[in-house]
């Protein structure tokens, strides 16, 4: 897994949702906040997105625009008719990877002739999809959605002139060394072996890494392997002790402890928690 997946499948619930809105003439849609993630493709027409916090944003045919955090918003409709692609996904926002943190309240990724290729066919095959009830539509909308996220997270990275993350998966060794962590995180890593792993000495890999990213390398691990247990416990029945072994801890006394310390409750009270529909929202994550 590399670190974008990994961030996004950490705080993924239920299957993402999707449908066509029309809007005729002048009318306004009002979005209100929500405990997810957003999107719009403008299909036809044009519209401007108004965000409860932010400056609007004037939208034309092919444009995408994506609300990371949620943000409610109107859509207001220029005059003609407008068509737009609107989709959300569920987020449990106390597992939130930095990476996710620090986009913008609002992406907006304008069409452009030759850009963002993948993401433009990426809505083709979904707008495709939405016409008409297909063989294999069950299976093939929730996983059109997932790649739409990934590649308008990209296309904001790969624009971005600003924020941390762009900078450290565009570092070589600060990006193989989250590439090592994120693909075994149970492995008996220490700052050590990671430099070796990456094949760089061990200064250099702190200093890198913990300017880009934030934090030491060996703080990020255990940072990580909190967040890889809560999905576990919420997704699956395993017992602390199996889940300890699947991410790096050995005793589920010792993941216990570095889990309530992140979070702020038990591994037990958080998995009753989220099996009550919670979601994790019940509790308060410390990243």
């Amino acid at each position: 897994m590399d670190v974008v997946s990994d961030a996004i499948s950490a705080m993924r619930l239920g299957h993402p949702s999707s449908h066509r809105l029309r809007m005729d003439g002048v009318e306004r849609t009002r979005l209100h906040p929500f405990g997810g993630a957003g999107f719009h493709v403008v299909l036809k027409g044009g519209c401007r997105l108004l965000p409860d916090d932010g400056d609007p944003v004037s939208l034309g045919v092919g444009d995408a625009v994506l609300l990371p955090h949620g943000t409610g918003h109107v859509l207001a409709d220029s005059p003609g008719d407008t068509e737009i692609l609107c989709g959300q996904y569920r987020l449990d926002c106390s597992r939130i990877h930095p990476l996710l943190a620090e986009l913008p309240r609002v992406v907006h990724l304008p069409s452009r002739v030759g850009g963002h290729l993948e993401l433009r066919a990426a809505i083709d095959l979904l707008a495709g999809e939405l016409d008409e009830t297909r063989p294999g539509s069950c299976v093939a909308l929730p996983n059109l959605l997932d790649l739409l996220l990934v590649y308008m997270i990209r296309s904001w990275m790969a624009e971005a002139t600003s924020g941390a993350w762009p900078r450290v998966l565009g570092d070589p060794v600060t990006a193989a060394a989250l590439r090592a962590l994120h693909s075994d995180p149970a492995a008996p890593w220490t700052i050590e072996r990671l430099a070796a792993e990456v094949n760089v000495s061990r200064p250099t890999l702190a200093r890198r890494f913990t300017t880009l990213v934030g934090r030491p390398p060996m703080a990020y691990l255990t940072w990580w392997r909190v967040i890889l247990t809560a999905t576990l416990l919420r997704d699956t029945s395993d017992t602390l002790a199996a889940i300890a072994g699947r991410v790096g801890y050995g005793s589920p006394y010792a993941l216990s402890h570095a889990f309530q310390r992140e979070f702020g409750t038990t591994p037990g009270r958080y998995r009753k928690a989220t099996a009550r529909g919670g979601e994790g929202q019940a509790v308060s994550g410390r990243s």
